[in-house]
């Protein structure tokens, strides 16, 4: 099926010679309907917290596989890693215990709240599902030190507001696909880690 692009597609600007970053791409997916996948494909219950490193990490996977974000919105750093504000308001009800629910929208003409589709694309879904199982047996601790790698993504922002007073730590979808490799080479000193609770944005630990 031939997808319809919106006026204004950066796809069009690149395909007409123009420069289109992985920050410009309007064609990713609703980070929520990412998010109930995760949730379903998980073979346990798992906090906010463990969804958002799955989150992060199917999210740099599928930039290094597709070329273009998995995602809508952006991600953050916060105390324990890369988190997506958006999601993580959709479940933040549950703070630090498991999930039990999957996330829902409002419909704008009725008010009411209804399901969100999961994704159908097969890359998308083989992404997803073989992020999961690959990190999904991983403790919140251990998620949290991969994601925290030397010279990833995380770290540089993490580093960079060290030296300066930095609202909203984003993390860039070009740097996420620059140092992605680095958080599978610190991927085998996994084990000695501290077990996190719930995550606290980096700017309001820093500076309020």
């Amino acid at each position: 099926m031939v997808r319809e692009r919106p006026a204004g597609d950066p796809t069009e600007r690149a395909e007409a010679g123009g420069v289109r970053t992985l920050d410009e791409d309007i064609t990713a997916t609703d980070p929520r309907s990412i998010a109930n996948l995760i949730l379903k494909t998980a073979n346990r219950a798992i906090s906010n917290l463990e969804l958002q490193k799955l989150l992060y990490f199917a999210h740099a996977a599928y930039i290094m596989r597709a070329k273009r974000p998995l995602v809508s919105g952006y991600f953050e750093a916060w105390t324990y890693g890369p988190v997506h504000p958006a999601v993580y308001s959709a479940f933040k009800a549950f703070g630090s215990e498991p999930i039990t629910t999957l996330a829902q929208k409002k419909d704008l003409r009725t008010g009411q709240l209804r399901e969100i589709d999961l994704p159908t694309d097969p890359e998308i879904v083989s992404v997803v599902k073989k992020t999961v199982h690959a990190l999904g047996d991983l403790t919140p601790g251990q998620l949290v030190k991969l994601s925290h790698a030397k010279d990833s993504a995380w770290d540089v922002v993490f580093a960079k507001s060290k030296n300066e007073r930095m609202l909203g730590l984003r993390i860039a979808n070009e740097l996420i696909k620059e140092r992605y490799r680095n958080h599978w080479l610190s991927a085998e000193h996994l084990d000695d880690v501290e077990e996190p609770s719930e995550d606290t944005p980096l700017t309001y630990h820093r500076f309020s």
